[in-house]
């Protein structure tokens, strides 16, 4: 299979586990709608497949595909139907292995859905009118639903999630792909930066450290409910769950939060407790054996307009020093800059700080330097503010400060040197060994995930009505 064919075919698996919603764009799905509204089509495990839910999925799946400009050979009714029993195949297994999934989360993504819907149609009247059922029963269908996608999300990442490759595996992967198939590598930049944090930090630590003892104090004495501040205030994402946190052993927790919390009883609040990500006051709801399930307010401290310009203003006379050769950038690194992963280094940025952030230890990944567009993202790790200045830049040049946040939400002020542009070209395994890895696997992760399937196929009960038995299922074993 060439490789881009291969990529392709793994970004829409894990595309179709997400997609749900109408419609069909094939005579013979039209045909089906008019005969069968909704009888069920198929049953995997314990679950049915309605020929309702075929469409919906299948209106989903064009609809993405047209923005992508991606188009099918395969008749969309089938490939929809595979998608729905692969998803309802993982869901009966995560049952069975006992997957957790965050039910809070959940709830949350249901409660935003509706309410946008209700937004939209003018009431909530209007949107049961459109739905032809009650708010509550309609809440109950997308709850069904959306907790089976997170079940079979979770089953999944469950199987890949600890596959790795090695240094050898990469070479074999390189060596077997059509060279005329091999991906290009989009630009790419390497840049180095100088940061600086108000050095007022200590009293705005001590500022927010005040802040969660009245907190603190205010839930004690009864005045207001934990869940009530941490919905308010909490900087972490779990403040949309009350701050509320999946349960898990103290062992997953970072070392101080794990330490305050194996000391407290159900229904103790903590002492404030000061962690990489900020400042906690947490409280453990229940304990079961060594699962923790608790709530936690995070904090982080804030600074004045004035406060800020500090080092902003430091940096903007860095930068015209540097400018005027009075030091260079490297010498101005190493003397002025708070960050420790790069200062050394003449202050080019590297992967460092997102790959310890992860637990991931892996020298040739954490020396990578190389960044391409859609690495300035939060799920690529570097700032859009970092790429907002670099854009502006040419080669050799150095920005104004400008105000930006670490990987934990610190506010710090900013200057950037745009090191290098790398061209768009070939990939490469002497240049390109990390994103070469990265898809060796990916290859390895889709190969073990599928022999895992098959097998599963096998063991788990599948009906599939004659009529939508096909032989365009890319996986056989379905039918039985």
């Amino acid at each position: 299979m060439k490789i881009k064919t291969m990529i392709r075919k793994i970004m829409f698996v894990a595309m179709a586990a997400t997609i749900f919603m109408f419609t069909t764009e094939t005579l013979q799905a039209q045909e089906r709608r008019q005969v069968m509204l909704d009888k069920v089509v198929a049953v995997v495990g314990g679950s049915a497949i309605l020929h309702s839910e075929i469409l919906e999925y299948a209106e989903a799946l064009t609809a993405q595909r047209r923005q992508m400009g991606y188009t099918s050979d395969r008749d969309i009714i089938n490939e929809s139907l595979e998608a729905l029993m692969e998803q309802k195949l993982l869901y009966n297994q995560a049952l069975i292995d006992s997957i957790e999934v965050n039910n809070g989360e959940i709830v949350t993504r249901i409660e935003n859905y509706v309410q946008s819907l209700i937004a939209e149609e003018g009431g909530i009247a209007q949107l049961e009118a459109k739905e032809h059922m009650p708010i509550y029963t309609y809440r109950e269908m997308l709850r069904q639903r959306y907790e089976e996608q997170a079940y079979a999300q979770a089953m999944k990442q469950s199987i890949v999630g600890k596959v790795v490759v090695v240094p050898g595996e990469v070479e074999r992967f390189y060596n077997s792909v059509d060279k005329d198939s091999l991906p290009v590598i989009g630009e790419q930049y390497v840049y180095a930066h100088i940061t600086k944090f108000p050095t007022s930090l200590k009293e705005a630590q001590q500022r927010t450290k005040e802040r969660l003892l009245d907190m603190r104090e205010r839930v004690i004495t009864g005045k207001t409910k934990f869940s009530v501040l941490a919905r308010m205030y909490s900087l972490d994402g779990s403040a949309m769950y009350g701050g509320e946190m999946e349960p898990m052993p103290s062992s997953y927790y970072v070392r101080p939060f794990a330490e305050a919390l194996e000391k407290l009883k159900p229904g103790q609040i903590s002492e404030i407790v000061e962690t990489e990500f900020g400042f906690h006051i947490i409280e453990l709801i229940e304990k079961k054996g060594d699962v923790y399930r608790c709530r936690h307010i995070l904090l982080r401290p804030t600074f004045t307009r004035d406060e800020l310009m500090e080092p902003a203003n430091q940096l903007d006379s860095i930068a015209n020093l540097i400018r005027r050769d009075s030091i260079s950038f490297e010498s101005a690194a190493l003397q002025f800059s708070d960050d420790a992963t790069s200062k050394h280094n003449g202050g080019i940025v590297s992967n460092s700080d997102i790959l310890a952030r992860m637990g991931v230890y892996d020298g040739a990944r954490m020396t990578a330097t190389r960044f391409l567009k859609e690495d300035f993202s939060a799920q690529g790790g570097k700032s859009l503010d970092d790429y907002a200045a670099l854009m502006r830049l040419k080669v050799g040049e150095i920005s104004n400060s400008f105000q930006t946040t670490d990987l934990m939400g610190n506010q710090m002020s900013k200057i950037v040197k745009l090191v290098e542009i790398i061209p768009a070209h070939v990939a490469s395994l002497s240049d390109d060994y990390i994103r070469l890895e990265e898809m060796a696997l990916q290859q390895k992760q889709e190969k073990i995930y599928r022999t895992w399937l098959d097998d599963k196929i096998k063991s788990m009960y599948v009906y599939i009505d004659p009529a939508y038995r096909s032989d365009e299922f890319e996986n056989k074993n379905w039918i039985k």
